[in-house]
Parts: C-alpha cells; sequence; structure tokens
C-alpha cells in the first residue's frame, strides 16, 4: 500500500497521473525535512466537508480543504514525519479555479500542496503566515514536471 493514498466520497472523480502526484508530494515533504508516513486525500462534496467543518471545527461556512493531522494521534509516529487525512471539496476547487482564473488542476494542486505545508507546521491565520503559506505553495507548484 503507498504511503499517499486517493479516495473519493459521494462524488464522481478519478485522479489523474498519481505515481507524479505522489512523486511531487514526497518531493516538496522531503524539501521541508518531512517525510511522508501515510497521506490520505479524501476528495468530497461540499455537503460532506461543511459536516466536517461543522463537527469536528465549530465552523459553519464552506471550505475548500480541511487537514487533519493524525501523527498527534498515533504514539508510534517520529517528529519529522507526516500522518494525516486531508478532506478536499471538489466544488469549492472549481468555484476558486473559476473565481481565481486558473485550471481546476492547478487550484487541485494548490490545495493539496496547502494540506501538506499544514501537516509541516505552516500557518494561514495572520497576514505575515499567509504570505509565507502563498510563497511555499507557489515554490512547489512551480516544481511540478508533471504537467
Amino acid at each position: 500500500m503507498s504511503k499517499i493514498n486517493f479516495f473519493i466520497e459521494d462524488i464522481k472523480f478519478s485522479f489523474k497521473n498519481k505515481p507524479a502526484l505522489r512523486e511531487w508530494l514526497e518531493a516538496a515533504a522531503k524539501k521541508e525535512r518531512f517525510k511522508i508516513e501515510q497521506l490520505n486525500y479524501i476528495l468530497c462534496p461540499d455537503r460532506f466537508l461543511l459536516n466536517l467543518n461543522q463537527h469536528y471545527l465549530h465552523h459553519d461556512d464552506f471550505t475548500d480543504i480541511i487537514t487533519f493531522d493524525l501523527k498527534l494521534q498515533t504514539s508510534n509516529s517520529t517528529p519529522q514525519t507526516l500522518t494525516g487525512d486531508i478532506f478536499i471539496s471538489i466544488e469549492r476547487v472549481k468555484e476558486n479555479a473559476k473565481h481565481h482564473k486558473t485550471t481546476f488542476q492547478n487550484e487541485l494542486h494548490l490545495v493539496m500542496i496547502h494540506g501538506v505545508l499544514h501537516l509541516c507546521g505552516y500557518k494561514d491565520k495572520t497576514k505575515e503566515d499567509k504570505n509565507k503559506m502563498r510563497e511555499k505553495e507557489n515554490y512547489y507548484l512551480n516544481l511540478r514536471s508533471f504537467l
């Protein structure tokens, strides 16, 4: 079983070029001095992610991504490993791509790397943190060789 898994929940979708996606995500984690222990991407509809947002984060709004750091819940993980579930709303990604005048695939990759960066410890609550996150996202998006 791969360290990076892709799941679909209540939508029709299929990932393109999974091996290249895995390689890109592992390389990004490695560049941040982390090793992926297990990473699950779960693509879902808005309503599914809204339910998670309400239940676990007590937020009552739509979002494109929710990242759960599972390393915090497992005692056998080492400090420099990434273990997590990353839930992504396909509907939000489509809408964001349209809004930002980019492709769906580019926006999907953006939120995928955004989740990895959160697991690496990057935050996005303050303006300074958002700028650093954006800088890192753009850096890793530019490293994709499979597009």
